[in-house]
């Protein structure tokens, strides 16, 4: 059984969609970042910390791809071109979402108050605008890459629900009718049912 750290407001949430979309077994450990439980296994003390058996894996975008190339669902087969789309896209998403979120959240609360600088978050909101248009228009339906959902798609939507809390703009229609409808899949509602257990 996967052992899955973190807590399910954080970047774990998508380590546990994917193992509830793949219907795989998993014990979920409510610990935040430094926890001791968390730093045995990672020395940096970031969260999701994803075991498996004498496996230790962490950052939640190496344990999505570990977990569907091993179970070989929600990603295409390596070497493809459907992959080579699916990696473009991945990449995109943590370096055009993923990275201008954790920027403005960093001088939001996460850094040392002193070494905050406020002003970023108009700019790391005007960033991330114009991103998620251009992702738009690279959104085929009615998932990312057209019929198949990746871990791309898993990606693109906790980071859209990550951006509204935050008060981030969401000025793409087709994203927003396309995040509203995978947020109705059971295995995404699961994370609802575990955030209300925690």
């Amino acid at each position: 059984m996967y052992k899955v750290y973190g807590r399910i407001q954080s970047r774990a949430s998508r380590v546990i969609w994917l193992l509830e979309e793949l219907g795989q077994d998993y014990e979920f450990i409510n610990v935040g970042p430094h926890d001791p439980q968390v730093l045995a296994l990672n020395p940096s003390g970031k969260i999701p910390v994803l075991v498996d058996g004498n496996t230790v894996i962490s950052d939640s975008s190496a344990i999505m791809t570990y977990l569907a190339d091993k179970h070989g669902a929600f990603t295409f087969p390596a070497g493809t071109e459907e992959r080579a789309a699916q990696d473009s896209l991945f990449h995109a998403l943590l370096d055009e979402f993923d990275a201008v979120l954790w920027v403005a959240a960093r001088h939001g609360f996460a850094l040392p108050e002193e070494k905050r600088v406020p002003q970023i978050s108009d700019s790391a909101k005007w960033e991330f605008d114009r991103n998620f248009q251009r992702m738009g228009d690279r959104f085929k339906g009615p998932f990312l890459q057209g019929d198949t959902m990746t871990i791309a798609d898993i990606l693109c939507i906790h980071c859209m629900s990550w951006a509204k809390s935050a008060g981030f703009p969401l000025n793409s229609d087709v994203l927003k009718a396309y995040g509203k409808e995978v947020r109705n899949r059971p295995a995404y509602l699961k994370l609802g049912e575990l955030a209300q257990a925690a």
